[in-house]
């Protein structure tokens, strides 16, 4: 039988990430915040902690991975690679086509790997508590899953009409301790002032409240 699953042993998981940031011809524009200037680290400051800043910044090649980053990693990762014959005879291609399983994942999807840290990253800068929204749901449930595990409160505002589609994925957020809430929700001005306008919004990821 033709071996379509590859997969990388523990010891072996990558233990830095990769900047591309370096290696780029020339530097990308920054971003532009509201008044049209460059963002620069201390407008970043109310929003995220310094330390996520610092390496939204950096221009090193290769980041080290922290050792409890990795711990929680290691539950799924490293992700198998899967050769998609199927795809390849559907095609008519020579081509060899690889994809990475990314839904041996807690969550489902690829977004824990950077959920995990992100969480990581803001516990160790002496937050407790994250609010994020979401859409279909993948990514509060992967933040859910990343603050259960480094011990921070979740809050996540779900777009409406996937909170009512989807109720297993609140279902995920729950069991791993963040509050899940239908979005727009009465729990924000701008929330109440949709509901008041709109009492039957489906909601979207433009006015999630």
């Amino acid at each position: 039988m033709q071996t379509r699953k590859f997969l990388l042993k523990d010891e072996d998981i990558p233990r830095k990430w990769y900047n591309i940031a370096a290696d780029l011809p020339t530097p990308m524009q920054p971003p532009l915040g509201p008044d049209g200037l460059p963002v620069t680290p201390e407008s970043l400051a109310p929003v995220f902690p310094m330390n996520l800043i610092e390496q939204e910044m950096s221009q090193e090649r290769w980041i080290d991975i922290p050792e409890e980053v990795l711990e929680i990693l290691s539950i799924w990762r490293p992700a198998p690679l899967v050769r998609a014959t199927y795809l390849e005879k559907f095609l008519k291609t020579p081509a060899r086509i690889y994809y990475k399983d990314e839904s041996v994942s807690p969550a489902g999807s690829h977004k824990p790997n950077t959920a995990v840290p992100q969480a990581w990253y803001n516990k160790q800068f002496g937050i407790k508590h994250l609010t994020t929204e979401t859409g279909a749901g993948q990514w509060g449930s992967a933040l859910a899953f990343a603050c259960g595990r480094v011990g921070l409160d979740c809050k996540v505002f779900m777009v409406r009409i996937s909170f009512d589609q989807k109720p297993y994925r609140k279902a995920m957020m729950q069991v791993w301790g963040a509050k899940c809430i239908a979005s727009p929700s009465n729990e924000t001005n701008a929330g109440r002032d949709i509901l008041k306008k709109y009492p039957d919004t489906p909601g979207s990821l433009g006015e999630v409240s």
